[in-house]
């Protein structure tokens, strides 16, 4: 049976698969490889204190920031040719994989053909070159190195056709675990527990995040506590155990890793017989540091939270518009749509109405796959709400949204009448109440309902 999948939409009134589980709010997806950059491999750092080695005078220095990339990258070369120190060599391996990912490629045309390939063929270039940097240092034991060209081969940076390689990238996240990597010793695990490069063992995989988790290793510290909650990983069930290392995750919790703030507001606002008591004011501080680290499912929530009064917050349009925008612009889809509803009747002092923007934010969401914005969209675009009337196009957007159950663009797709504007039209999308002035708290729910 494979891993079990995590949804990191699913709201407080998630279930698992199995329809029985109470704790069922995880937000991570454990089945989808985790693709870090470079500047999380530089901010890592392995267990315990490391001498500082002084190699300014080699390094490409403030002057670098004035020149070309090619310039700095020349500059960088021969500087690292002059020694064979290994993090001056890895740091200079890192500004290639950084520089092939920003080099531009000209858009193909039929006379820049050659133009394309050659610049094609720098990029790979310099992925070589980096990457055979990498793999000399890594052979010699050094530990960000081999950390780092694990993480290339498994988001397809130097592999065959630029596939996720994870035969040669699992080795190298075990041997930089051994070496006390603690990003590696968490990736060695997810590859255990997924059979990526390796055998599916969930007693290897814990093995790896506990050796993580040591190291306080939020997302190890987040897995662990999801195992113990739902009886993962060949655990039994232990909430009492998995709230201790969700805790202990949101206590260094980093924008990479913000799962166990949301998991944990999600408890709270639930609670756990003789484990967690319901605690809704804690659950929305949880939810605000979450939201603040740029994590989209709990700025959400709050901005849900604000905008209806829930779990003991007030309505406050500017709290809830301010959340939406939070998780919409990381193209959260029922966030997008919630702005789609704000902007319909706006906030006075907070917000301007905006057919335009109404129409733009539902066309992100129903882009995003959100079936309600479908329908939307296809409503605005058949009236001329935010934008020109476009029958044809509106019947493209009714039929997706009727392919995916939407019984209502089901209905429009047969009907032969003219849409009626008028509040509570048949088959309208919203609702506007003239007779309410809009200034009050809840205005909103009145003037604009998205069905």
């Amino acid at each position: 049976m494979p891993p079990q999948q995590y949804d990191y939409n699913a709201g407080p009134e998630s279930f698992s698969p199995d329809g029985d589980d109470f704790y069922a709010g995880s937000q991570a997806n454990f089945n989808e490889p985790p693709v870090l950059t470079s500047q999380s491999v530089r901010s890592s750092s392995p267990i315990g204190p490391q001498p500082i080695l002084d190699h300014s005078h080699l390094r490409p220095g403030k002057q670098a920031a004035l020149l070309s990339h090619g310039q700095t990258l020349e500059l960088y070369r021969a500087n690292a040719k002059k020694t064979s120190d290994p993090d001056l060599q890895f740091e200079f391996a890192v500004f290639m994989i950084d520089a092939s990912k920003t080099l531009p490629i000209p858009t193909p045309t039929p006379g820049n053909v050659m133009e394309v390939e050659k610049a094609i063929e720098k990029r790979e270039e310099l992925i070589r070159e980096a990457t055979s940097l990498l793999k000399r240092n890594a052979d010699r034991g050094h530990m960000p190195s081999q950390y780092f060209l694990a993480d290339c081969y498994a988001n397809g940076i130097g592999t065959h056709k630029n596939r996720q390689d994870f035969d040669r990238a699992y080795p190298l996240f075990v041997l930089a675990a051994k070496h006390g990597h603690p990003d590696a010793a968490y990736r060695a695990g997810t590859c255990c527990e997924n059979g990526w490069g390796c055998r599916r063992e969930s007693a290897k995989a814990l093995q790896f995040y506990r050796k993580a988790a040591a190291a306080l290793h939020p997302g190890s510290m987040y897995r662990l506590g999801i195992a113990e909650l739902n009886g993962e990983l060949s655990l039994s069930k232990n909430p009492k155990e998995g709230v201790k290392w969700l805790k202990r995750s949101a206590e260094h919790a980093t924008a990479e890793f913000p799962h166990a703030l949301h998991e944990l507001a999600l408890l709270h606002e639930r609670g756990i017989d003789n484990v967690l008591f319901v605690d809704y004011e804690y659950a929305a501080e949880l939810l605000a540091q979450a939201a603040e680290l740029g994590y989209a499912p709990s700025a959400y929530r709050l901005g849900e939270c604000y905008e209806y009064g829930k779990m003991g917050c007030p309505q406050d349009p500017a709290l809830s518009i301010h959340y939406y925008n939070i998780a919409a612009q990381q193209s959260h889809r029922d966030a997008c749509f919630a702005l789609t509803a704000w902007y319909l009747v706006g906030s006075p002092g907070v917000l301007p109405q905006s057919d335009t923007e109404a129409f733009l934010w539902a066309k992100k969401a129903a882009e995003a796959g959100l079936v309600k914005a479908m329908y939307a969209v296809g409503y605005f675009l058949e009236v001329g709400i935010g934008t020109d009337p476009n029958l044809p196009e509106a019947i493209k957007w009714y039929r997706r949204a009727s392919e995916l159950g939407d019984k209502r663009a089901a209905q429009r797709l047969k009907s032969s009448n003219p849409v009626e504007r008028a509040p509570g039209g048949p088959g309208s999308v919203l609702h506007r109440d003239s007779n309410d002035e809009g200034n009050g708290k809840g205005s909103k729910d009145k003037e604009c309902v998205i069905m």
